[in-house]
């Protein structure tokens, strides 16, 4: 997961480079942080899925570019079998499988999330980000939380919602939950 990380950082190092832009442009023209932006970029801390992807579409490159160093090439069609997405651990407790990393100039990005059980006590982290996004649980269940209120969402239970709200989830029952998320 690390070295995950400390691959992103340099993407991001590169990408700010090669657009010859000041931390304060970007965070400013991505509605971000200094001090998330720097923590990212340092490789010394997790990166959001919903950072890559606000500067993504700002600069109008592949999230996949930022993630995982690949741009897509389909433009017709793309099959990801079973298992085999290219995926990213974020931290201990989440990794996300892209499920159409080869696809070009999507309107959507969707992911297999799979979330690890955590103890009771660790708070739950939230993030937002422009658009909107759906969730459909394909095993186990999950305490998902919106704006202040608390769902618990179990196998076959979808939510679809403006994920500018701040949101997280959180498995239940000490048991693994994977999840569809489409972000838009």
């Amino acid at each position: 997961m690390d070295e995950q990380i400390k691959q992103i950082a340099e993407r991001l190092r590169g990408l700010r480079d090669v657009l010859e832009l000041s931390v304060d442009t970007l965070v400013e023209e991505c509605e971000l942080t200094k001090e998330e932006y720097l923590h990212a970029e340092s490789g010394q801390y997790d990166i959001s899925v919903s950072m890559l992807q606000k500067i993504a579409r700002r600069y109008n490159i592949a999230l996949e570019a930022l993630m995982f160093g690949e741009e897509p090439k389909m433009s017709t069609y793309f099959i990801t079998r079973s298992g085999k997405g290219t995926s990213i651990e974020r931290r201990k407790a989440y990794k996300y499988q892209s499920l159409a990393a080869g696809f070009m100039n999507r309107h959507a990005d969707p992911f297999i999330v799979t979330v690890e059980p955590r103890n009771d006590d660790e708070p739950m982290q939230q993030n937002s980000h422009n658009g909107q996004e759906f969730n459909l649980v394909l095993k186990g269940s999950m305490l998902f939380c919106i704006g202040g209120k608390e769902l618990i969402l179990n196998e076959g239970d979808s939510i679809y919602f403006d994920s500018k709200i701040p949101h997280g989830m959180k498995a239940l029952n000490q048991q693994t939950v994977k999840f569809l998320a489409v972000i838009m």
